[in-house]
C-alpha cells in the first residue's frame, strides 16, 4: 500500500501570479503573515538541504522503511482477509461481500489458527515493505528534485509525475518478495506449505499454453504464423525466475494511478491544512532544524486526516488493477497449477461475477487503507521531524 512524504516545497511556494493556485496563494500568505506577526518561532537562519547527498538520502530512506513497517503492522489482519477475498479462496468465498462476513472469516482464522493465522505472511510483508517504502520515499525525493527544480514548475501534474515514477521504482526492486508474500496468505490451514516449498511452486509454475485461433488463407500463411508464433514461445521464458514477476506488467499500470495519487492528494490535503484560517489549529511551530523548505508540521490529528484521506483516493482509482494482479498471482494455487496472462484473468474475473467482481473486498480495503496511510504519513513525518530533514 503505497505511501507517500511531504518532505518538499509546497503548493504554498508558487509565485502569487501564477494562474488556478489560489489556495497555494492564500498558504504562502498566510505563512508570511504569521512570520512577521511572530507566530511561527524563527531561532535562526534555516539551510537548504542537498537532496542528493548520501546523508539525507540514507535518513529519509529510514525514516520510510519504519513508516512502511508501523502501517503494514497497523492492518496486517485485515490485509490477510482481503487477499483471501480477493483471491477467491475456496473455504472463504462464503464469507464475501458483506461486512459480517468480515467478521466470520476472521473469526474463522483465530479459531482454526489463533492469532498468529490473521498475521500469516507478515513476515514477507515486513521484509518487503521496508525496502519497498524506503525506496519509495528516497525516490520520490529524486525525482521531486528532478521534476520541480523551481517553484515556478511546482504544478499538480509534476507531483503526480514525481510520486507515480517512485512507486514503479520500488515496485520494480521488491516486486518477488510482494508475489511470495501473497502466496503465503493466500495459504490456509489444509494447504500449508513452508516458505521453500512456495518458492519452488512458483519457480516451476508454467503459463496455459496459448491455442492458436484457426485462419483462413495461403498454407504459406499459415506456416509463418505458426513459425512466428513457435519462435516466440521458445524465446520468451515460461517458468523460473519470471515466474516472480507475475502480473509485474499489470502491477505497472495500477501503481502509476496509485502511488502518483496519493502523493499528489496527501500534499494538497496538506496544503488545504495550511491554510491561514486552520493554520493555528492544525500546525505546530517550526523546529529549529527543520530544512528551509520544509511547510510548518502538522499536528497530529491533522496529519492523520491528511494521510487518511490520500488512501481511499488512491485505492480508488488503481483497485481493479490490484485485483486482477492478485489473481495473476495466486494463479498457480488454484485450478490447473497454470498461470494466465493479463487478458485471460480479467476476463475470468468478468465471466465470474461481472463488473462487481473488480471490486470484491473494497470495502475491506477502505478499511485497510485509511489507516494505513494514516499511520504511514505520521510516522514518515514525526521521523522525519526527528532526523531534521
Amino acid at each position: 500500500m503505497p505511501s507517500t512524504l511531504s518532505n518538499h516545497a509546497s503548493i504554498s511556494e508558487i509565485p502569487p501570479q501564477q494562474d488556478g493556485h489560489a489556495i497555494a496563494n492564500a498558504v504562502d500568505y498566510g505563512a508570511e503573515a504569521d512570520e512577521a506577526a511572530g507566530d511561527v518561532p524563527v531561532t535562526g537562519e534555516r539551510k537548504q538541504p542537498d537532496k542528493h547527498s548520501m546523508d539525507y538520502i540514507i535518513r529519509s530512506g529510514i525514516a520510510g522503511g519504519l513508516a512502511g513497517c508501523a502501517a503494514k503492522t497497523a492492518v496486517a489482519p485485515l490485509d490477510r482477509v482481503k487477499i483471501l477475498f480477493q483471491t477467491s479462496n475456496p473455504q472463504f468465498a462464503k464469507y464475501t461481500g458483506s461486512w459480517f462476513g468480515l467478521g466470520k472469516a476472521m473469526q474463522d482464522i483465530y479459531t482454526q489458527n489463533g492469532v498468529t493465522g490473521l498475521f500469516r505472511g507478515h513476515s514477507a510483508t515486513l521484509l518487503k515493505i521496508y525496502p519497498y517504502a524506503a525506496i519509495k520515499f528516497v525516490a520520490y525525493e529524486q525525482y521531486r528534485a528532478w521534476f520541480i527544480s523551481s517553484r515556478s514548475q511546482e504544478t499538480w501534474f509534476r507531483r503526480f509525475a514525481a510520486g507515480a515514477s517512485a512507486g514503479v521504482t520500488s515496485v520494480f526492486f521488491t516486486y518477488p518478495l510482494e508475489v511470495i508474500r501473497v502466496r503465503l496468505a493466500f495459504e490456509t490451514k489444509h494447504r500449508s506449505s513452508s516458505l521453500a516449498d512456495i518458492c519452488k511452486k512458483i519457480y516451476h509454475e508454467h503459463p496455459l499454453p496459448k491455442i492458436a485461433p484457426a485462419t483462413s488463407g495461403s498454407g504459406v500463411v499459415k506456416g509463418v504464423a505458426e513459425a512466428a508464433s513457435s519462435t516466440v514461445q521458445a524465446v520468451a521464458p515460461r517458468s523460473g525466475l519470471v515466474n516472480f514477476y507475475r502480473g509485474f506488467s499489470t502491477t505497472m499500470l495500477g501503481m502509476v494511478p496509485y502511488a502518483g495519487m496519493s502523493f499528489l492528494t496527501h500534499d494538497i490535503a496538506g496544503d488545504a491544512l495550511r491554510m491561514p484560517l486552520l493554520r493555528k489549529y492544525t500546525t505546530l511551530p517550526q523546529p529549529a532544524n527543520a530544512p528551509k523548505d520544509k511547510p510548518a508540521p502538522l499536528r497530529a490529528w491533522a496529519e492523520l486526516v491528511a494521510g487518511g484521506i490520500a488512501g481511499p483516493v488512491s485505492q480508488t482509482v488503481s483497485y481493479p488493477l490490484e485485483v486482477i494482479r492478485r489473481r495473476m498471482q495466486v494463479g498457480g494455487a488454484v485450478g490447473d497449477g497454470r498461470r494466465l496472462r493479463i487478458g485471460e484473468t480479467a476476463g475470468t474475473i468478468f465471466k465470474e461475477n461481472g463488473i462487481r467482481g473488480f471490486f470484491v473486498g473494497l470495502s475491506i480495503g477502505y478499511m485497510k487503507v485509511l489507516p494505513m496511510s494514516a499511520v504511514s504519513f505520521y510516522t514518515y513525518e514525526r521521523v522525519k521531524t526527528f532526523f531534521g530533514i
